[in-house]
């Protein structure tokens, strides 16, 4: 190969290299997740983002996202692991994410654990509006179950039946939802006591068994108040003050107080 004719091996590379890449998490910071003050534990995670640059805040990278954590974390109770809640971030003060309920659902082996032949799998569905201004998806699941002292090895129940039982669980869906702000419907939800009723309200028409919330999403949601948000976090914004580490003496009179006192005096 004749020399000077291969002009890149001469200069070095391509014109322009590589830039050197940097870490790509040095240029991020850390935020911690606060859960609403209906769970137990209230720091329940941390976000990561990449800091503000520019015209792109941090902050307002954070709000918006929503973070899936297992209802067992957030309260403390192993018994109710097979329920995940998703929170959404609302709301951005300081290094802390405030966040409101976004969704509900059931573990995929608690669903399958349910599934079993011999029964009637009954399903239904319910758009309700709460009276904070939220729509609410809500889907619930129930198994029929066999009579007290059935020999029979199925309980199959009759498609007219099936029908009565839907009817009745969306009637006690829009009863519990449509009557109570959404955080009062979070408290129903995480007991089952919705599933609990419906298993009561349809005994006449078919014994059912693990009568349970499925699914809940938010379909709609208000205009966003901040007031509210800090109510469902505990704390309304107002400086409560230090309380007094000396009593007040007895005999101590508001200055004001004593000045108008005094005057009302003068005039008598």
């Amino acid at each position: 190969m004749a020399v000077g004719k291969n002009k890149r091996l001469t200069k070095g590379g391509k014109k322009g290299g590589k830039k050197k890449a940097g870490d790509p998490l040095m240029r991020k910071e850390w935020y911690d997740i606060k859960a609403p003050s209906l769970f137990a534990v209230r720091n329940c995670g941390k976000t990561l983002v990449s800091r503000t640059q520019g015209t792109k805040i941090a902050t307002e990278e954070l709000k918006g996202r929503v973070l899936e954590v297992n209802l067992a974390d957030l309260n403390n109770d192993e018994d109710q692991s097979y329920k995940k809640i998703k929170l959404c971030i609302e709301e951005v003060q300081g290094r802390h994410c405030l966040t409101d309920f976004h969704a509900l659902s059931l573990t995929r082996d608690k669903l399958c654990s349910l599934i079993k032949k011999w029964q009637t799998m009954i399903e239904a569905h319910a758009d309700v509006k709460t009276t904070d201004g939220y729509v609410v998806r809500m889907f619930v699941i129930a198994f029929t179950d066999k009579r007290p002292n059935q020999v029979k090895v199925n309980c199959y129940a009759q498609t007219a039946q099936i029908r009565r039982i839907r009817r009745k669980m969306v009637e006690i869906m829009t009863n519990e939802a449509g009557k109570v702000q959404l955080r009062e419907l979070v408290k129903k939800l995480i007991p089952e006591s919705i599933g609990k009723e419906i298993e009561k309200q349809t005994q006449g028409i078919f014994p059912l068994k693990n009568a349970l919330v499925r699914k809940v999403k938010i379909m709609k949601k208000p205009k966003f108040d901040i007031v509210k948000l800090m109510e469902m976090h505990g704390d309304n914004g107002e400086d409560a003050g230090v309380a007094m580490v000396v009593a007040e003496n007895e005999a101590a009179v508001n200055t004001l107080s004593a000045e108008v006192a005094a005057v009302a005096a003068d005039e008598e």
